[in-house]
């Protein structure tokens, strides 16, 4: 077994954490957060045939693509001769759920050990009590600053999503993204925006912010990204795939990562429902439910009240959408979270989709793939495609598959603007 290093207090004070890459504007603010939390951090952001050479020669083949590619930059960045060896370490989520979810810590510690860098500490970010690090500690404040930074970090990218396609001026709406990711940053930092009050003000003022920018009016194809939780929001993961898709002219809609959360909280109420479990933990999971529940809403009233930005769907909705085709109790990889996106998707117009996968993931085969058929019984007009994700998938195969199938959107489109 490989050796734990421990990351001590001592360490905090002068080594450089890496955070790998996955969501830009969402990772950028809880990035800051920590900063605030006087650890020094850096998000990694390096890219290229180096990340996955190195994920491939440090990581078993067999071993899933997100791995790969996670560990992958966090070697390739090591090795990189910029970070001194000895004053670095490396931080990486652990729900503690099933697959990757809560292996990745051991297959990082393994690599780097085969890469002769195993005295360089690995920090598990994680609320189950986990891998305890004693010089990674975090208050209650900065608890709620991170949790305040998803949830901002879920409607930038919603309304910049919205405005990318149809802005007058390019780059206006991801200018203001930025300046509201160092508005915010700071604004942590005095311990302000992560009251309810105060997030509905903020989320108002974003809000009001962007419809203030000037859009065309033109009908354009929409479509919807889903799939497993790395490769659907990691441009490293699915070859920039939504920057292939800003060129072809489509909107674009990602689901947010709170709606992940409440997935992952709700999972623990049905698992009570179905297995049963101790009374106190579950009052407590219901009460952490009820109020990710008044976040999200929040999101939802600040776009329905002061825009006329399509409003996101809520939580509730996603389940009644998902319990059509499929049991809430399929929980494995993204479970039914994943089939319930593309339903909310095709049912808010968005019947363009794209399935991210890495190839080989068997549970979100299943309740990606695996669920096309169902759902295109259900709605003939919905137009999906599963892309496949690994070191040897060609993208120009991948951008050739979704070509056709912006082609028939297109098509689509300009039947109904005929009609």
């Amino acid at each position: 077994m490989t050796n734990k290093i421990v990351f001590t207090k001592e360490m905090a004070k002068d080594y450089t954490i890496l955070i790998p890459m996955m969501c830009p504007i969402h990772f950028e603010l809880v990035k800051n957060v920590l900063v605030n939390s006087r650890y020094k951090v850096e998000l990694l952001t390096n890219t290229g045939p180096g990340v996955v050479e190195a994920g491939l020669k440090y990581v078993h083949n067999d071993t899933c693509y997100p791995a790969l590619l996670v560990i992958g930059q966090m070697i390739n960045a090591l090795q990189s001769g910029n970070y001194d060896l000895n004053k670095t370490a490396l931080i990486i989520t652990q729900t503690g759920g099933g697959c990757r979810a809560s292996n990745y810590i051991y297959l990082l510690r393994k690599a780097l050990k085969k890469a002769g860098l195993e005295q360089i500490p690995v920090i598990s970010l994680n609320f189950s009590g986990l891998d305890s690090q004693p010089g990674f500690k975090l208050d209650i404040k900065s608890l709620r600053c991170l949790l305040a930074a998803l949830v901002y970090g879920d409607l930038l990218m919603d309304l910049s999503n919205q405005c990318k396609a149809y802005e007058c001026q390019k780059g206006e709406s991801m200018a203001l993204v930025d300046a509201w990711v160092q508005k915010l940053s700071a604004e942590f930092k005095n311990g302000k925006g992560i009251g309810r009050k105060e997030m509905r003000e903020r989320l108002k003022a974003i809000t009001l912010d962007f419809a203030k920018i000037q859009r065309q009016k033109e009908k354009k194809v929409k479509v919807g990204i889903v799939g497993e939780i790395y490769i659907k929001y990691s441009s490293l993961g699915n070859n920039n795939l939504e920057d292939f898709l800003n060129a072809e002219g489509c909107e674009i809609k990602v689901p947010g990562i709170m709606g992940f959360m409440l997935y992952c909280i709700y999972n623990s109420i049905e698992d009570h429902k179905l297995y049963g479990g101790k009374w106190l933990r579950l009052q407590i999971v219901k009460i952490a439910y009820k109020y990710v529940l008044g976040l999200e809403k929040m999101i939802i009233d600040a776009i329905k009240d002061n825009s006329d930005f399509e409003v996101p769907s809520s939580f509730d909705n996603l389940i009644k959408e998902a319990s059509k085709v499929i049991k809430i109790g399929t929980k494995m990889g993204e479970g039914w979270l994943l089939t319930g996106e593309m339903m909310e998707l095709n049912a808010a117009g968005f019947k363009n989709i794209i399935c991210t996968q890495p190839f080989g993931c068997l549970p979100n085969h299943i309740v990606g793939k695996g669920m096309i058929r169902k759902i295109k019984q259900l709605d003939p007009t919905c137009n999906i495609v599963p892309i496949d994700y690994d070191p040897g998938a060609s993208s120009v195969n991948q951008q050739n598959r979704i070509k056709l199938m912006l082609a028939v959107a297109k098509e689509s489109l300009e039947n109904e603007n005929e009609a």
